[in-house]
């Protein structure tokens, strides 16, 4: 089932979310939902307070940026099956070489910003199954991983921008939490229904 994606200015997007347990509802179905919604949206990852729950969880489908002819063998491998369930996840080291990549976000349309990131992730997280894992990625994967956790934190990648560029998206980031803003896919605007 396609959900809604919460778009900006939604308080979910601000909460700092919950472990999920492993008796959670239908957690499969949920998940199953989650890629379902990110898939029709054109995403590689999308993270629970982004369909309105405020839990630890992000699935990530990086495999369209193994197309990628910039990318080295060995990264354009890694992307290529590189689809994951983060459940509980923890970062327990950032680190490597700081690099600025222009991100996106599905809960902000149609704004794009450079955004510095390390470029290596260790990180701990349980997979669908609830078994655990400690892995370390590197590169895109690494990016894609550090921007779904932030979600999960309550963080969004225009924070990480400059004094200067959060000015400059001020209105824009107004009109999208109003509804105005057009998207190829659902959504749901905090501030657009209060006028209803």
């Amino acid at each position: 089932m396609i959900l809604p994606i919460v778009a900006y200015g939604d308080p979910v997007l601000r909460k700092k979310t919950v472990e999920v347990e492993k008796d959670y509802p239908n957690l499969d179905g949920l998940i199953e939902n989650m890629f379902e919604t990110m898939y029709n949206a054109y995403g590689v990852g999308l993270a629970a307070p982004q369909i309105g729950l405020p839990i630890r969880l992000f699935v990530i489908d990086a495999s369209p940026f193994a197309d990628d002819e910039e990318l080295s063998e060995d990264e354009r491998r890694q992307l290529q099956d590189f689809k994951k369930v983060f459940i509980n996840a923890k970062i327990l080291e950032e680190n490597g070489k700081e690099w600025a990549f222009n991100e996106g976000c599905l809960s902000i349309p149609n704004i794009r910003e450079d955004v510095l990131r390390q470029d290596t992730v260790k990180i701990e997280y349980f997979d669908e199954n609830f078994n655990k894992k400690v892995e370390e990625f590197t590169g895109r994967a690494a990016r894609v991983i550090q921007h779904e956790y932030d979600h999960i934190e309550g963080v969004l990648f225009t924070d990480k921008l400059s004094g200067l560029k959060k000015r400059l998206l001020k209105g824009k980031l107004s009109n999208i939490s109003k509804g105005k803003v057009k998207a190829d896919y659902k959504m749901r605007f905090p501030e657009a229904k209060k006028g209803r």
